[in-house]
């Protein structure tokens, strides 16, 4: 089987540098990988002690980084390497001082995961969430070196827990242990007869909770906002601006707007920049220019968002009409009512926050528009709604604890 799968993986890489010439995104993907093995020669020495970390992109890049932090305390004679799966984490994250070495994990073919585990000897990995590799799995076992998943979520519908998923399935027994999010992953992993499985909860309510210890002050929110209330509408599609356009045709008074956009490219900004009222400020444009005069600023720019939320009375995170909710942790943290649009299922933070009341559903413009005049109305709604979010997360802290302190007792490197 492993044959097959080396087979098939070989092929979709060879049409992936064909696809290459035509998408900027693929370029990126297949021209990363070309240098990989050329720059760990180059910066990895031969008595370098490395604890490897394997993220997907941006959003699990986050979900490890409590432990990345930990890891670098507790083992300060140790270099972490961290690999990327996705351009988009890899272009944003290359020059973090998070860890000592970032690049591109190379595709999942038996050589490259020999070469790569030869180049770099890690003592352990660490995988987050989802990256079941079997190449890179199969090295490490065979090498006798710890492989750990952080941060796991397992459902019914995923492919170890069908019939014909026991190619994978072997994959993923190749694990030395499992932190989970849940229960239903501990049963789940239960019936495959996998026992070495600690619910520890997520860690990406450790980072979000560390937002709330550094100093948030942006001095250009100070003046935008002064004394008025906040509304900021993070991480926008489309999709989600058309809900804002028929608002801002009567919108509370003393209510700021800020929009930050998914898409901050140049087409889209000037579109958004056609929509929207005259008393609109963009962040790229401000200069030394005093922001109090503007009723709406759009943040044109990556970085801010966890910073601006800071300074938001009530909060709308975009996704939950278009390709997936973004991250609605990251304002809840705040104390401050979260909305979003309906697909935000599959997103077990969001689903809980649903049901317990502290993000609201909007369908379309008219409940968009309706649900804010009520919020900015309404002190108490506030608070109440805020109050949920708050204790939401701080009463889920603790994970990356769960996992070194196990690390640190359990596992020796």
């Amino acid at each position: 089987m492993y044959s097959l799968y080396n087979l098939l993986i070989y092929i979709t890489w060879q049409f992936l540098k064909i696809a290459a010439f035509f998408n900027p995104k693929l370029k990126l993907f297949v021209k990363g990988r070309h240098r990989v093995f050329g720059h760990l020669g180059k910066n990895i020495r031969k008595g370098d002690r490395l604890i490897w970390v394997h993220t997907a992109s941006l959003g699990e890049f986050e979900q490890g980084l409590p432990v990345i932090k930990a890891l670098k305390d507790t083992y300060p004679r140790h270099k972490v390497l961290v690999t990327f799966f996705s351009p988009s984490g890899y272009e944003v994250k290359k020059n973090s001082r998070e860890a000592d070495f970032i690049t591109y994990l190379p595709v999942d073919i038996r050589s490259n995961a020999e070469k790569f585990l030869d180049l770099t000897r890690p003592e352990i990995a660490l995988f987050v969430k989802y990256e079941i590799w079997p190449n890179y799995l199969k090295g490490l076992s065979q090498r006798e070196i710890p492989a750990v998943l952080i941060s796991g979520r397992f459902t019914p519908d995923q492919v170890f827990f069908k019939g014909y998923g026991g190619f994978m399935r072997k994959a993923l027994r190749k694990f030395s242990h499992y932190f989970v999010q849940d229960e239903r992953s501990v049963q789940l992993l239960e019936g495959l007869k996998i026992h070495e499985v600690t619910l520890s909860g997520d860690t990406r309510f450790d980072r979000v909770s560390e937002i709330l210890e550094r100093d948030n002050t942006l001095g250009f929110m100070d003046d935008f906002k002064g004394k008025d209330l906040c509304f900021v509408l993070g991480s926008t599609w489309p999709e989600d601006e058309a809900l804002l356009l028929p608002f801002l045709q009567d919108p509370p008074p003393g209510l700021k707007i800020l929009i930050a956009p998914h898409d901050i490219k140049e087409a889209h900004l000037n579109a958004l920049r056609e929509k929207l009222p005259g008393k609109t400020l963009f962040y790229s444009e401000m200069g030394e220019q005093d922001a109090s005069g503007y009723d709406v600023l759009v943040l044109d720019t990556i970085g801010l968002l966890t910073k601006v939320y800071s300074y938001a009375d009530l909060a709308y995170v975009g996704g939950g009409f278009a390709t997936g909710l973004h991250n609605t942790l990251e304002p809840a943290v705040f104390g401050i009512p979260v909305l979003t649009g309906p697909k935000y299922h599959g997103f077990s933070e969001a689903e809980e926050l649903v049901e317990l009341g502290g993000i609201s559903v909007v369908d379309g413009p008219e409940t968009f528009s309706a649900r804010i005049h009520e919020l900015v109305g309404d002190e108490k709604a506030r608070e109440r709604q805020g109050k949920i979010n708050a204790h939401y997360v701080a009463s889920r802290k603790g994970a990356t604890k769960k996992i070194t302190d196990h690390l640190k007792n359990h596992m020796k490197f």
